[in-house]
């Protein structure tokens, strides 16, 4: 098990974007996503193409949900970003059409994600995480407002 927090990465009038910081690591798993796919030439054009409608999104459109690919299961929140060419996938958790986490992802070699070691392995910490924010807004510690999480700055979850 690892400590994670949730960081905000943006905030705007329409939507706050928001990262999950592991302890003890430099980098959020958003800025680890940029950078290791930012380094691969070919998927460079997804990567921008993705980061665009990120920031559309944050700044006009907020996180409507036909926005996204419903990634995880039923009864989760886990989700992607679809880019045309469907090579790279960034993971994260649609809390409403204000609130967005977003975690990491990489490249999709195979036809579903759970035959993927590395992407199983990102989808499985956002559905963690995901049963922990439950838990924490049925118990009234955290709650998911317009664009904001309240009582998530101080925070740790165990993932």
């Amino acid at each position: 098990m690892a400590k994670a927090t949730i960081q905000s990465v943006n905030q705007t009038k329409k939507a706050g974007l928001f990262t999950i910081c592991f302890e003890g690591e430099s980098y959020s798993e958003f800025q680890k996503f940029i950078t290791k796919n930012d380094e691969d030439v070919e998927l460079q054009p997804e990567l921008q193409e993705i980061l665009r409608i990120m920031r559309r999104m944050v700044d006009e459109l907020g996180f409507l949900e036909r926005l996204f690919r419903p990634e995880g299961k039923m009864r989760d929140r886990v989700a992607a970003i679809p880019v045309s060419s469907n090579k790279l996938r960034l993971y994260c958790l649609r809390l409403s059409d204000g609130v967005l986490i977003v975690g990491n992802g990489g490249r999709k070699k195979t036809r579903t994600y759970n035959e993927n070691d590395e992407l199983s392995g990102y989808v499985l910490t956002l559905q963690k995480l995901d049963a922990l924010l439950k838990a924490a807004e049925k118990k009234g510690v955290i709650s998911i407002e317009k664009t904001t999480i309240t009582g998530i700055d101080d925070k740790t979850f165990d993932i």
